[in-house]
């Protein structure tokens, strides 16, 4: 029998007087693998930062079960990243290791061990000297899912995180999700490709503005449902 660990009741996330993303109401089950989906304004990274509490509901309530609340990570969009920062590689995906090691506490030889395993799992075994403003796309995702690697957290949220990335990396990241997966951990995307939602995810949610539909992808990828949401967000759906 399957458990929520996240739950919306008619939650209401925005800005102020702005409602990007009303109504929502349902729950994510322990160990599921959901995307988001929708058009662009259709409110699904303001969805993620609600769910990672850096937005407060406008309205409404979001439950996280005490294993969601202590032991959840998110993969932000490249886009929020500042690349001008010197920081290396390395630097980057131990920060991952923050809430075992803390501020004070000294970076023992274990965490220096993830990092590097976590580093040659994701393919940038010979990358951790480089500073992240030289990296290109796909090598800049490669580290931060080894950043989430090193969270070992059991809830994971990722926004975009396919934007801008070649197949390859694609196929490799995907891979490593469905590893997360299998292991029994809680996997949140926001995704723009239907056809992998399709292939590689049991679960959707479509949003535009509200939930247009949620729960097995096969009926919520219906011409119906994407016509609505394209309808409700008047543009274009990628």
């Amino acid at each position: 029998m399957s458990h929520p660990v996240i739950e919306l009741d008619q939650v209401a996330l925005g800005w102020r007087d702005r409602v990007a993303l009303r109504d929502v109401t349902g729950q994510f089950q322990r160990g599921s693998l959901t995307a988001v989906v929708g058009p662009n304004g259709a409110g699904k990274s303001t969805l993620i930062k609600g769910l990672m509490g850096t937005l407060s509901p406008l309205r409404g309530q979001i439950r996280l079960t005490d294993e969601a609340r202590s032991d959840i990570a998110c993969l932000p969009q490249v886009g929020e990243l500042d690349r001008s920062f010197p920081i290396s590689v390395y630097d980057l995906v131990a920060m991952g290791a923050w809430r075992r090691v803390g501020a004070w506490r000294r970076f023992r030889k274990e965490e220096h061990e993830r990092v590097l395993h976590a580093l040659q799992t994701v393919g940038l075994a010979d990358f951790g000297a480089r500073i992240i403003g030289t990296l290109s796309g796909g090598q800049l995702q490669r580290a931060l899912f080894a950043r989430l690697l090193l969270h070992d957290a059991r809830v994971l949220l990722l926004d975009e995180p396919f934007a801008a990335v070649d197949r390859a990396t694609t196929d490799d990241l995907m891979a490593l999700m469905h590893t997360w997966n299998s292991e029994g951990r809680t996997v949140i995307a926001v995704l723009h490709d239907l056809e992998m939602v399709r292939t590689a995810f049991p679960q959707t949610l479509l949003l535009a503005g509200q939930v247009v539909a949620w729960g097995e992808t096969a009926s919520v990828l219906s011409p119906e449902n994407l016509h609505l949401a394209r309808h409700l967000c008047a543009g274009d759906y990628l």
